[in-house]
């Protein structure tokens, strides 16, 4: 099930990094200028912010349901990409893929808090986060190839169709535990007395307003707003630097620009197996080992502040590759005590808010890139990315709390 979910989000992630890996040569064929560019960026930064919509209508409806059609809807917009003949039309269109793919992460924690027990939940959330980063990673070579071999409208044409195929396999594979046909009932008990009894679907619908009343929200929202913009510059904006500041061509950045996607694939497992070996073999408890592995991302997060001061442009993909390592590793904790802190019933809700937070963050970065970065380089946002994770651990950890209940198990505090 979980390489399910992955599956989804590799193809999610695949869709939106299309765009960044084709901008050198859309942007020139349409005419769009950078500050337009980054009106495209931020569009579609502000449709991905109503997660939450996402999140309600996938506790609502169900994550089989809602997941598919969301799916089903990001596949057919991206292919609808190469309709596109101006830079204005081009925005709408990424305005409504940002809508649609905001359903990626509050499916997958949601999915994550059904079928896995408390203490496998961050490993688990680990391996579906691989699919934000190899999706990233797959998209320069694939996107690169369709351009050279064709031209950048079948590349949203390729990328829309693999959708619709997972679509279908999704319909087809995905079940609930207490339902999927496969599961033993040993499995199934595996599953159920794994998790924390306080945290169980106690059949409402989520309250928007009483989850903004909770500090562990803020906790994990803040951070979020904080971290995000890292992984919307490393999509969005990577290749454009690697080809305006370091001079590469289309063919080099297909060679070299998937490496830091590689590396947040390792740090996705790195994440989630830090802090399952902290729980085991230190005894430390859940949040706290959370805690342990963000803060220890985020001091790794200092090294992509050097990345505009080194000359080498190996030594400055090995920088960036350092920055998508460490971001996943803190991003795939943070992501995840959604589900340790919520009901199930509210997780796919609280993911989807914390979402909204991180491309807010994302939003205002990016729109901040685009007007300033002519005037002042990248080198000042390299700086600023490395320090923002830093103050996200700090938050992190006075902010979220974890009380006993009176049988000892970890209680979250309204």
């Amino acid at each position: 099930m979980i390489g399910l979910v992955m599956a989804g989000s590799i193809i999610n992630y695949l869709t939106r990094s299309s765009l960044s890996v084709a901008a050198p040569t859309l942007l020139q064929d349409l005419h769009i200028d950078t500050e337009q560019y980054s009106w495209i960026v931020g569009i579609f930064q502000g449709a991905i912010m109503f997660q939450p919509l996402c999140g309600y209508v996938l506790d609502v409806t169900g994550l089989k349901r809602g997941y598919a059609i969301f799916a089903a809807a990001w596949s057919l917009i991206s292919m609808a990409h190469g309709l596109a003949h101006n830079w204005q039309m081009l925005a709408v269109l990424r305005g409504m893929l940002g809508l649609a793919e905001g359903s990626a992460n509050p499916a997958g924690m949601k999915a994550t808090s059904e079928w896995f027990p408390a203490r496998e939940r961050g490993l688990a959330g680990g391996v579906y986060n691989i699919g934000a980063s190899f999706g990233s990673m797959l998209a320069p070579p694939l996107v690169a190839w369709a351009i050279l071999q064709y031209n950048w409208q079948s590349a949203f044409i390729i990328t829309g169709g693999i959708g619709l195929v997972w679509v279908v396999v999704w319909l087809l594979l995905y079940h609930p535990p207490e339902v999927h046909p496969a599961l033993s009932s040993d499995e199934y008990d595996y599953i159920a007395e794994g998790q924390e009894k306080h945290l169980q679907d106690d059949g409402t619908r989520p309250s928007v307003v009483s989850l903004l009343r909770r500090r562990n929200f803020w906790g994990i929202a803040l951070p979020r707003f904080l971290a995000d913009p890292t992984w919307g510059t490393l999509t969005f904006w990577m290749p454009l630097y690697l080809s305006q500041t370091r001079g590469w061509d289309l063919k080099q950045i297909a060679l070299f620009a998937w490496l830091p996607f590689l590396a947040a694939d390792v740090g996705c497992i790195f994440g989630g197996t830090l802090s399952l070996w902290l729980q085991k073999y230190w005894n430390i408890r859940l949040i706290n080992a959370r805690r342990a592995a963000f803060t220890l991302g985020a001091v790794m997060m200092l090294g992509v502040g050097f990345v505009g001061f080194v000359q080498s442009p190996v030594a400055a993909i090995a920088l960036l590759s350092l920055a998508g390592f460490a971001h996943q590793t803190l991003s795939v904790t943070v992501i995840t005590m959604s589900s340790d802190l919520f009901r199930k019933n509210e997780v796919a809700t609280v993911a989807g808010m914390a979402g909204t937070f991180g491309n807010a963050g994302l939003l205002i970065f990016s729109l901040i890139i685009g007007a300033l970065v002519v005037k002042i380089g990248y080198t000042p946002f390299f700086v600023c990315l490395g320090l923002l994770d830093v103050i996200g651990a700090v938050i992190l950890c006075t902010v979220v709390k974890e009380e006993r209940t009176a049988d000892g198990e970890g209680e979250a505090e309204a």
